[in-house]
């Protein structure tokens, strides 16, 4: 059953928690800014992405508060000195970020609250967060605001002019996931690691294109075993294996072992293969995958 809601006649704070718990993990950032009188302000955002690379262009959006309407400061400091580091956060900052969103009033220097290093930058005036994987000197290009109700946002657009990255998180002259640790923010005081078995890879079809879950044969797309994560894996190949794949495959030890044991239950056997090749796809060979699926179509 789905619950359908009409946006306009929900509470802001119920919409809010739907909006972010739903839409989740968000990247979070430390948006550094400083007011025209020299005043340095930290605050952690998970408004935040990256919009362009070419050329290359952060967002982040400072919400007005939802429970008094207020701006927060680094709206303001933004709209006094055009100019923003966004530093990335990753788990070996975590709880000095959280600390370091506290409402805490005007020409509060969250830097020192938090504990954290203010390194100078090299074109831009504010400071950037010396302990911060990446760090980003950026021009703000404009600032739209959504509109003025309590918790709407003010979309921050900034120019990337200068990129400073630790280079304890290079490996092989690349920046690398793994070591990034990165965190993502979720609802309420959820937060997500991208980290060990968390992290997975997919192929990406940039430079391919896969056949598609509509060419695979009907039974495979109506496997009750298989999922849509497994077809959409099987759908990025580039062609299905040939008759000669699948009669290779026909002699693998444990594809013999199986018949061997169900005997004339082709019914149980083709389960089986099903589930055997769902396993197999999850070890990451797709094709051969693909050959034990194909393998088990044509049994009669």
């Amino acid at each position: 059953m789905i619950r359908t809601l009409d946006p306009k006649k929900l509470p802001q704070p119920e919409l809010h928690n739907i909006l972010l718990t739903a839409v989740a993990p968000r990247p979070i950032c430390f948006a550094s800014t400083i007011d025209k009188d020299g005043n340095v302000n930290l605050s952690p955002f998970s408004y935040f992405n990256v919009f362009s690379s070419n050329p290359p262009v952060l967002v982040f959006s400072p919400a007005r508060s939802g429970r008094d309407n207020s701006l927060k400061h680094s709206h303001q400091n933004v709209k006094e000195i055009a100019e923003v580091v966004i530093n990335i956060v990753n788990y070996n900052l975590v709880e000095q970020m959280s600390l370091s969103s506290t409402a805490y009033d005007k020409g509060v220097n969250e830097f020192v609250k938090a504990g954290f290093t203010e390194v100078p930058s090299s074109v831009v005036k504010p400071p950037r967060v010396g302990e911060a994987p990446v760090s980003f000197e950026c021009e703000v290009t404009e600032v739209i605001e959504l509109a003025n109700t309590p918790g709407a946002g003010n979309l921050v657009l900034c120019k990337v002019l200068q990129i400073h990255i630790n280079e304890d998180y290079f490996t092989d002259n690349e920046l690398d996931t793994k070591k990034l640790d990165l965190i993502g923010r979720m609802g309420g005081s959820w937060y997500t690691r991208s980290n060990g078995a968390s992290l997975f890879e997919i192929p990406k079809p940039i430079r391919t294109k896969g056949i598609g879950v509509d060419a695979l044969p009907k039974s495979i797309r109506e496997s009750k075993t298989l999922t849509g994560n497994n077809l959409g894996r099987l759908g990025n190949l580039e062609a299905l294996p040939s008759e000669e794949d699948i009669k290779n495959i026909s002699q693998d030890d444990e594809i013999k072992m199986m018949s061997q044991k169900v005997g004339e239950d082709k019914t149980t056997y083709k389960n089986q293969l099903h589930w055997l090749a769902q396993r197999i796809l999850e070890e990451g060979e797709t094709e051969k995958a693909m050959a034990i699926l194909l393998l088990a179509e044509n049994l009669h």
